[in-house]
């Protein structure tokens, strides 16, 4: 069986043949160059490609990132290590958007070095049995555990497709319930440790005092309860990838153990001498904006930096557009099945109602709501009277949570005076009618006489603006709101709407 072939491009020669060294007691070929220039040479003579390359990014002929950037063929065959000093470490996250495997810092334990490479190697391997089966990014209903085909997502998926097969460390962020866990997974099964564990952790459920030992296990007798030896999360994730949820919540002096984690690629264990080997790829989750956390001294700089290599941010539901009703379908007809039920359509109120509704608990708020309606209703057609404590039609208990303090005939007068003033900007046919206006003026003008002329219809209104129907609600509550009136009249506001 023929050894991997690694090609070690590094221009200290005391290192490139440390490395290879240390390679070649593992198994490894080593193919040792000292500029780019040769480097680019030694590719051209392997046009399959090396099993592995160590790259350096300082060479005295050019700029490693460049190097990378400019010879993305190169970077789509090989699984490429960059090895950096201390001080780029933001370079090396560069080298990984541009397509890198991984990343280490010199100088380099040989057991990290080797667990890297036999990561790399596998990877490459993986990837190359996995060609012909590559299936199309956007599937009839939605990709990878996740539904819906609205543009946003489409962007999510098309980066779950590119960075699947790299080690890089993911940073997902997005709202409570937009599925940040299902976006781990699913760049856990596009890439080449799909066989290997996905292990789970949600360090906001987890006590403080018990994370470590959940995280890196423990030997019996460290601490109180600890009656036998345990191997934690990471240990369990060899292989795989560990999913870090809600890291934010993560107390500090831990975080700096995850940093070392990080860095060297072992783990020690609560209660341990010495440390051990792991090779996991993590990708970690918060509902928290990190960069905020960063600068109110709740999450270190230096871990966010080396989390964050591939930012993902996933789109609140109410941003999705025609997937609010797919979604609503497909969990509806889920639920009634497990009931033994059949749901066949749903009132022409409760869908105008789910496409305005704001969703705060995202997919999480409407997959609830569908379970509950197949369990509480019979069928076949589902009615907003049957969810009026979740939802009203045009948001109108969104509405009647605001502090508003307006007139009920102010409201209306307000609505008729925005439509007068518009119909006769139109029949002016020309750009007069700007002059003194201000731009909230001219864009209330046009919203109105828009919702006129769909009979009062925000949603078609909104289809024809083309935005979401919850900014035009917004938008007429901050107008009406600026009335400067003592009360409200929630019914008449309700005939409004």
């Amino acid at each position: 069986m023929l050894k991997p072939i690694i090609l070690i491009i590094e221009d200290i020669a005391s290192l490139s043949l440390a490395y290879a060294g240390d390679l070649e007691s593992a198994g490894f070929q080593s193919v040792i160059v000292d500029s780019l220039a040769s480097a680019n040479e030694q590719i051209a003579n392997h046009p399959t490609g090396f099993d592995a390359i160590l790259l350096d990014l300082q060479l005295p002929d050019g700029d490693g990132l460049d190097w990378l950037n400019n010879n993305k063929n190169v970077v789509a065959r090989n699984a490429i290590i960059v090895a950096t000093a201390d001080g780029s470490i933001n370079r090396a996250i560069d080298a990984m958007r541009l397509g890198a495997y991984d990343f280490m810092v010199k100088p380099l334990a040989p057991a990290r070095l080797v667990a890297a490479v036999k990561s790399a190697v596998a990877s490459k391997a993986a990837n190359a049995t996995q060609v012909e089966d590559v299936k199309p990014i956007v599937q009839e209903n939605g990709y990878a555990g996740f539904i819906g085909n609205c543009d946003p997502m489409k962007r999510i998926y098309q980066q779950i497709d590119n960075i699947s097969h790299s080690k890089a460390t993911i940073f997902i962020t997005g709202e409570s319930g937009t599925g940040k866990e299902v976006c781990a997974d699913a760049i856990h099964q596009k890439g080449p440790r799909a066989k290997k564990p996905f292990i789970a952790i949600n360090c906001g459920a987890i006590p403080e005092d018990l994370l470590e030992s959940e995280l890196f296990g423990h030997l019996k007798g460290s601490f109180t309860g600890a009656i036998t030896d345990r191997v934690g999360a990471v240990q369990a994730a060899n292989g795989g990838t560990l999913f870090l949820d809600e890291i934010c919540e993560m107390e500090l002096k831990l975080q700096v153990k995850l940093l070392r984690f990080l860095q060297t690629g072992t783990v020690q264990r609560v209660g341990a001498t010495k440390t051990e080997d792991v090779d996991v790829r993590i990708i970690c989750a918060t509902n928290r904006n990190p960069q905020e956390e960063v600068r109110a001294g709740r999450f270190r700089e230096d871990l966010y930096y080396r989390l964050a290599v591939v930012p993902l941010e996933l789109p609140p539901l109410r941003a999705r557009g025609d997937d609010i009703l797919l979604l609503a379908n497909e969990f509806l007809q889920h639920y009634a099945g497990e009931e033994g039920k059949t749901f066949s359509t749903m009132e022409p109120s409760l869908v105008q109602a789910l496409q305005t509704h704001q969703w705060p608990g995202n997919v999480r708020e409407l997959q609830n709501l569908m379970r509950r309606a197949a369990v509480m209703y019979d069928g076949p057609m589902l009615g907003i009277d049957m969810l009026p404590e979740f939802i009203a039609p045009n948001d109108i208990e969104h509405v009647k949570s605001q502090p508003l303090a307006i007139n009920s005939a102010n409201l209306e007068a307000a609505a008729m005076q925005a439509i007068e003033a518009a119909n006769q900007a139109v029949s002016l046919h020309n750009l007069d009618w700007i002059e003194g206006r201000t731009l909230d003026q001219i864009e209330q003008m046009v919203v109105e006489q828009t919702i006129a002329s769909c009979g009062g219809s925000v949603t078609k209104a909104a289809k024809k603006l083309a935005v979401s129907p919850s900014t035009l609600y917004r938008k007429r509550e901050k107008w009406l709101a600026d009335i400067p009136q003592e009360n409200v009249d929630i019914d008449h506001l309700s005939k409004l709407g």
